[in-house]
């Protein structure tokens, strides 16, 4: 029995030694949502889940993040959900922390075993934080600054869910970051320019398959590749340039560990970390892992 009960912890133990630098998620929002999380059908009209994340991004800096969730159903078809998010990021001789975005969605479902997911990021920010007056990278900003259109299906084939997203940016920020504003020796000067950045959209598809080891406790492994559908770009002298190679696929691998607390109450540990990476991740979101941990309340 110990054997069994151990087994998450060892699976998140041996994913945590995955040091590779890429997406943890995408994570420019759409794969982290309710909607689109394994096991997030609930029982009752309401739902509230607080979390905290922890990441190693790119350039020696760490990442810290915590948001909170209201999701609300109206009868057995409709639902919605809002999460608010902040973020803090330190590297470099540089911290810095601020409220990221607000995710507004709705959720309908259309069967047992199929559900639509349609909403809304909406930033609190345009990604253009300054230190001593000079533009800081995307690694440093809180949020993308974009406005994004989030589209989902979710489908269960037995135990295994798919689900597959999309998330198109509808504006652009006004980061300007150019590396040579910074001296020869800083390791910012590593990072591609995003002045005038323009990110483009992502498509998603997540695989996972929930397994039960006891009445409260369960395990759920899967995967999440990501495809960014095309180059991002920026600006030169009034000249839109693309950042080659920021275009393509990413894989990544998820372990998720719940234990029910209560009737109602639900405890998360999560982790995410990359096998396949694109050549180029210039709008920050770069992570060698995510760890999470998170607990919801359903009533």
């Amino acid at each position: 029995m110990k054997k069994i009960t151990i087994l998450p912890f060892l699976l998140i133990a041996i994913f945590a030694q995955n040091q590779a630098t890429a997406q943890g998620c995408s994570d420019a929002g759409v794969c982290t949502l309710n909607a689109f999380k394994p096991g997030s059908e609930t029982d009752t009209d309401n739902h509230l889940k607080l979390g905290y994340t922890n990441g190693l991004a790119d350039y020696d800096i760490s990442v810290n993040g915590a948001y909170l969730e209201y999701g609300r159903r109206f009868g057995e078809k409709f639902g919605v959900d809002a999460k608010l998010a902040a973020l803090g990021q330190s590297g470099n001789g540089i911290s810095v922390f601020g409220m990221s975005d607000m995710y507004l969605n709705a959720n309908y479902r259309y069967s047992e075993t199929t559900g639509f997911t349609m909403g809304f990021k909406i930033p609190f920010n345009k990604a253009d934080r300054r230190q001593n007056g000079i533009g800081l990278p995307m690694d440093y900003q809180s949020s993308l600054g974009t406005l994004d259109l989030i589209l989902g299906v979710s489908h269960h084939i037995g135990k295994l869910q798919a689900v597959v997203g999309y998330q198109q940016p509808l504006t652009q920020n006004d980061n300007v970051f150019v590396p040579e504003a910074f001296s020869a020796d800083s390791k910012l000067r590593e990072i591609p320019s995003t002045y005038l950045f323009k990110r483009a959209g992502d498509v998603l598809l997540r695989l996972s398959y929930p397994i039960n080891l006891g009445e409260k406790l369960r395990i759920t492994p899967s995967i999440l590749p990501i495809y960014h559908v095309s180059n991002d770009k920026f600006n030169v002298q009034s000249v839109q340039k693309e950042i080659e190679g920021s275009k393509g696929f990413t894989l990544n691998g998820n372990v998720y560990v719940d234990y029910q607390l209560g009737e109602k109450g639900n405890l998360q540990l999560s982790l995410a970390s990359p096998f396949v990476v694109r050549d180029v991740r210039p709008d920050g979101l770069t992570r060698g892992y995510v760890l999470g941990i998170e607990y919801g309340v359903r009533f």
